[in-house]
């Protein structure tokens, strides 16, 4: 029975990938740092939790022992956490770190967390020119983390060892942080019978299913090899989309209201706006035998209940920094009362 080790294991991506890799016969060990964040249903299915920390080089080697067949390590933000890896991956036959898409910018040098925002010519290819490697300033900033993540891409690049980079975009599921859908689920919860959708709900931003993550993880365990991959669902939903397929599964209906350039600033905006599109092209993980676990709306249903479930516990899992701005009910409300018939959509 092939063995594999997923530093973070316990958090969005690693509960995904290790529910796949339990499912397709692998013994899986999860390395975190609090016994009681393992998720359940790893237990049930087989997988054990080893405490270590991640930046603790001696406890992560203890948990990798003699050694893996798949090293997957969800917590590598910058060079030196990849330098710590490579320390390991030399004892595992395939390691997958897992990057953002964060890294890539356009032609003016505007990337997804720069004040300008992005504009692509199509696609984005793992070729896409990226941000200049830095590790001078804190990866948990908007300057830093796309930066540090390109750092760390290039000392596990440079190593010469079979590590796969994965660079997903957006990822939602349970414990996603933050969990976009919250923006459209409190709405919801809320009885809101009128959505604004800014841009008239035509923004894309490529969404990244963490069974999709799982799935690739899986196929890059069986094919060895250094290199870089973009994983993104099978489809781009635009924003309107999104909003249409959460508020489709929790059975509640509103009235759209697609809002243009002339509409107040802040109104109507959501996780998945963007001026421009972002979409990742993904043909070279399908050309290495990656198949999807499925679209956004097959694949958001967990996430969504998930949410539900804590929200009626009193607890929704969400950063209230995030979403702030999201729900300025009184200023949309007063934007309604001033609308006239002939504006609503």
């Amino acid at each position: 029975m092939p063995r594999a080790l997923i530093l973070g294991g316990t958090g969005l991506v690693g509960r995904a990938a290790a529910l796949r890799l339990l499912a397709g016969g692998w013994r899986v060990d999860v390395v975190g740092r609090e016994p009681a964040r393992m998720p359940t249903e790893l237990v049930a299915a087989g997988g054990k939790f080893i405490a270590a920390e991640r930046a603790d080089e001696r406890q992560t080697r203890a948990a990798l022992g003699a050694g893996a067949d798949l090293l997957v390590d969800c917590l590598c933000f910058t060079a030196a956490d990849a330098g710590s890896l490579v320390a390991l991956a030399a004892d595992a036959a395939s390691t997958v770190v897992i990057s953002s898409r964060a890294v890539y910018v356009d032609a003016a040098g505007n990337h997804v967390n720069s004040d300008t925002p992005p504009r692509f010519e199509g696609p984005i290819r793992e070729s896409q020119a990226t941000l200049a490697p830095r590790s001078d300033i804190d990866y948990r900033s908007r300057e830093g983390y796309g930066a540090n993540k390109v750092a760390a891409e290039q000392v596990v690049l440079g190593s010469g060892l079979p590590i796969s980079v994965l660079r997903p975009s957006q990822i939602h599921g349970i414990g996603a942080s933050p969990a976009r859908e919250w923006a459209v689920v409190k709405r919801v919860l809320d009885g809101r019978t009128v959505l604004l959708l800014a841009r008239g709900g035509t923004g894309v931003v490529h969404t990244t299913a963490a069974a999709n993550l799982a799935a690739l993880i899986e196929t890059v365990a069986g094919r060895p090899g250094t290199r870089v991959l973009n994983c993104a669902d099978p489809d781009a939903p635009s924003a309107r989309e999104i909003c249409r397929t959460i508020a489709g599964y929790l059975g509640h209906e509103w009235e759209e209201v697609l809002l243009d350039g002339t509409a107040p600033p802040g109104l109507g905006f959501t996780p998945w706006d963007s001026p421009h599109p972002i979409v990742l092209d993904t043909s070279a993980a399908t050309a290495l035998g990656y198949r999807a676990a499925g679209t956004y709306a097959t694949t958001i249903a967990p996430a969504l209940d998930w949410l539900v479930e804590a929200a009626g516990k009193g607890r929704p899992p969400v950063d209230d920094g995030y979403f702030a701005g999201y729900f300025d009910y009184a200023a949309e409300d007063a934007f309604l009362a001033g609308l006239t018939g002939q504006h609503r959509q």
